[in-house]
């Protein structure tokens, strides 16, 4: 972190110097949550949780190195007492980001936004020092706790920003105002909670018209409701996709037989051949977006273009392609939308190369009045894309997806689980030697642990 005295968080967090500190002791490090990994020199943030409390831990959070704690009672440790350690943690990060010189880049959309930052934290890297959001750390407690990460050498931070309702966004920038903010697009993730596909755009849009005159917006020129958001904003536009109006494309794509994607990479009169080192054609979006939020924040076309094919997935349980014997697994756990769903199926297609699929897929969650319609969408897709035995996970809308996919076709083998446990029992009595499985479902159905279940058997 960049150096604040305890004096100077308590004047940030409207909090007092507790517990016999030193208000000009330096806190060094980074905002913690968790006792067992603080930072030397940090600030442990004592967050209340359904099954503990932070506060009993500020004396092994002391012992394991940190500063300090942030709480909201004596805690027996150098301590800035506040009225609302969530609140305090977004307060400190503000006076960060306020003294943080470098360039601050947020990044929004219903679908790839971890995918992307892990391609464009590896591009940026090559071109100054980077910190980015660890694995999907967009939230109300992720978030500041990676604004406390940055550095005065950094030249880079890189924010994803998740949003979960209207405003959400706009308060995020509040806390870290980018310079360069880029949308990948509009899907129907938390279409429960928005109630259209405008209005979660019209909430996405809020990254846009946070940016300053002189900032600029990378906006997916493929997707029409991002693409209207140049309306909102006076600052730069840049936008990618595969269209020929598009500033950053991509042409000539091109899928080789581990269903991994090359294109050529244009920005203006230069070229480049570009082959991903990630699976799933949909990461050709993702890729370009990375490429063009670098483009904006003026690193080189060539060191894009290299450190691009040498990019990977980083945060876990995103297209995450293994060989395992003669299994072929990919991991794709982490979440679930109904557009992330239908490009993991066509992932699925490229990877398997015509060998037998099988797919463990879980219900999609916040879809709201429309989750009966995308499971049946969904449903049909499996049964299109050929794949021969599917474990649905989860209730009713389960059973709907896998009644679609039989629907659509006889040869289609269902069978439902309730819970990740019951459906790595079933998966496991249905692959073969050659088969290609797919692991997809929303976070909350833990389907990560089937997949390494399967890869460590």
């Amino acid at each position: 972190m960049i150096p604040m005295t305890l004096a100077e968080i308590a004047e940030a967090t409207g909090g007092i110097v507790a517990d016999g500190a030193d208000p000009a002791s330096l806190v060094t490090g980074d905002l913690s949550f968790n006792s067992k990994m603080v930072s030397s020199g940090g600030l442990f943030c004592c967050l209340p949780g359904k099954h503990a409390d932070g506060h009993d831990y500020a004396q092994q959070a002391v012992d394991g190195g940190a500063a300090a704690a942030l709480a909201t009672r004596p805690v027996g440790v150098p301590s800035v007492m506040v009225g609302n350690v969530l609140t305090a943690m977004a307060d400190v990060a503000r006076v960060v980001a306020h003294r943080y010189t470098g360039t601050v880049i947020a990044i929004t959309g219903s679908a790839g936004k971890t995918s992307t930052k892990d391609m464009l934290r590896q591009i940026l890297t090559e071109d100054g020092p980077t910190v980015a959001t660890p694995k999907s750390y967009n939230n109300e407690i992720g978030f500041p706790t990676t604004v406390s990460r940055v550095r005065q050498d950094s030249r880079y931070l890189v924010l994803e920003m998740g949003a979960r309702g209207k405003g959400h966004i706009d308060e995020l920038c509040k806390i870290a105002p980018p310079r360069i903010a880029t949308v990948l697009g509009v899907g129907s993730a938390h279409i429960g909670e928005f109630g259209s596909r405008e209005a979660i755009a019209d909430a996405k849009a809020e990254i846009v018209r946070a940016l300053p005159a002189h900032g600029v917006a990378v906006l997916n020129g493929d997707d029409p409701l991002v693409a209207a958001m140049r309306a909102d904003t006076d600052a730069r536009v840049i936008t990618f996709g595969t269209g020929m109006d598009c500033d950053v494309r991509a042409r000539g794509v091109k899928i080789d037989e581990e269903g991994r994607p090359s294109f050529s990479l244009r920005y203006g009169p230069k070229v480049a051949r570009v082959q991903l080192a990630v699976h799933g054609r949909h990461n050709v979006t993702n890729a370009l977006a990375a490429a063009a939020t670098a483009f904006a924040a003026g690193v080189p076309f060539g060191r894009i273009a290299v450190a691009l094919q040498r990019a990977q997935l980083t945060s876990g349980g995103r297209m995450d392609v293994h060989r395992h014997g003669q299994l072929t697994l990919i991991n794709d756990s982490f979440n679930a939308s109904p557009e992330s769903m239908e490009a993991a199926l066509e992932a699925l297609e490229d990877v398997a190369g015509g060998r037998r699929m099988v797919a463990v897929l879980g219900e999609m969650a916040e879809l709201g009045d429309e989750a009966a319609a995308w499971h049946d969408r969904i449903g049909r897709r499996v049964a299109k894309a050929g794949v021969l035995q599917v474990v649905t996970v989860g209730g009713k809308y389960a059973d709907a997806l896998g009644e679609a996919a039989r629907c659509v076709s006889s040869e289609v083998s269902v069978t439902r689980a309730g819970d990740a446990q019951e459906a790595l029992e079933m998966v496991r009595g249905l692959i073969k030697p050659g088969d290609t499985v797919l692991v997809k479902g929303a976070n909350a159905l833990n389907l990560g642990v089937v997949a390494e279940a399967l890869l460590n058997s």
